[in-house]
């Protein structure tokens, strides 16, 4: 997984706005401008070192898998207007892979990207990217007016191990940009989507499997920020009528950017260090189980709770999952294409945050309420990573 969620390798902060009627933005002065600043350029170090990693541009990801191309084709037309998507946080592990999909089926110019960062070419000639400060209140509103937005994906997010090691940045990052997006969603009746995590439950969560009702007191911020958006998104529906939809992800594993600051990230690493060195060091005991997704089945996942009727969900967050495996289950089919594949298990502070995490994700409401089904297993996901990245490792020490 990529650094910001959205995860990855981005996160635009938030712009400090009251929760609730008023709709002013607050005006920063002296020491929390400073904080701003401060804010800005640590997040601007970390997604640019992400972005200057040699890895795949977006465009090995296919437009369109096969289910989702059936899926748009026999879609009804319910909408006379074709929506205008604004995506936050979009330099990362989900966002270009997501805009690429929508921009797809409602044209380039109706799926607006943004982050606080220059974009790399490939990203500006694609469609439009715009910045966007989420810790700026006033910017986004003006960005939603001046866009016409009617949906608003939000990734920008710190993910877990990042956001243990920067408290007060997470909570700026993911509760107070998730307090301004709400409420200007709530404002412009815009249909909002923020994804949330395994690391929304936590040691006293069922495991295995772990449903969608159920105890969360997660133990990183990374997770209490996403109960609390869970939380935060469920009232404004049921108090304003807000249309918020939420997905909980497991570890998303893709090929097209850089991990960096998930727990899960030893399942994208793996594929990079078998065909870079022949060596991997795992930081996760080898018997540790955990969901995990592909990056398409991820996506795919998104675009079809967005576009299923209102009426037919039951629920404002779905657990949403496809396969669980171990790090050794991992490595076992990785040596299918890397035979000589060494691994070392050295466990560390990651450890402990995947201990409290589900084992097994219970999706049985996702696939009843709006027909969420995967396609990548272990195998097909293995295939596919090895083959967006040999390309980039002409050293290969596969076979």
């Amino acid at each position: 997984m990529a650094l910001l969620s959205g995860s990855c390798p981005n996160t635009p902060p938030s712009s400090r706005s009251p929760i609730g009627e008023q709709q002013q933005p607050v005006v920063l002065t002296g020491g929390k401008r400073k904080f701003r600043r401060m804010v800005k350029n640590s997040m601007s170090k970390l997604l640019l070192r992400t972005l200057h990693t040699k890895f795949p541009e977006q465009r090995n990801l296919p437009e369109s898998s096969t289910a989702l191309n059936r899926f748009f084709s026999s879609k009804p037309n319910r909408d006379t207007k074709t929506p205008r998507i604004l995506i936050t946080g979009s330099l990362g592990q989900l966002g270009t892979g997501l805009a690429k999909k929508l921009r797809a089926h409602y044209g380039a110019e109706n799926v607006i990207m943004s982050d606080i960062i220059k974009a790399p070419k490939q990203i500006l000639d694609a469609g439009p990217y715009i910045y966007a400060d989420i810790l700026d209140f006033k910017n986004l509103q003006e960005i939603i007016v001046n866009y016409r937005i009617d949906w608003l994906v939000h990734f920008s997010a710190l993910l877990s191990a990042i956001g243990e090691d920067n408290v007060p940045l997470a909570m700026r990052v993911n509760v107070e940009g998730l307090h301004n997006v709400m409420e200007l969603a709530k404002q412009y009746r815009l249909k909002i989507f923020v994804p949330s995590t395994i690391g929304a439950f936590g040691p006293d969560s069922p495991r295995n499997p772990t449903p969608d009702l159920c105890v969360q007191r997660p133990r990183t911020i990374y997770g209490v920020s996403k109960v609390h958006a869970e939380l935060l998104g469920e009232y404004y529906h049921f108090k304003y009528g807000l249309d918020f939809r939420s997905l909980r992800f497991p570890g998303v594993i893709s090929g097209d950017t850089a991990p960096g600051g998930g727990t899960t990230d030893y399942a994208v690493m793996i594929f990079h260090e078998a065909l870079r060195t022949g060596r991997f060091d795992c930081y996760l005991d080898r018997d540790t189980k955990l969901p995990m997704m592909y990056i398409e089945d991820c996506l795919r996942s998104l675009i079809e709770l967005m576009e299923a009727p209102n009426e037919s969900l039951k629920l404002r967050t779905y657990n949403v999952a496809a396969i669980s495996f171990t790090p050794e289950e991992l490595v076992k089919a990785v040596q299918k294409y890397v035979p000589n594949l060494q691994v070392d298990y050295a466990p560390d502070h990651r450890q402990e945050i995947a201990n409290s995490w589900p084992q097994v994700f219970e999706d049985i409401n996702a696939r009843r309420d709006w027909g969420w089904k995967h396609e990548y297993g272990i195998d097909e996901i293995c295939r596919a990573m090895i083959d967006v990245l040999k390309p980039y490792y002409p050293q290969t020490v596969s076979n």
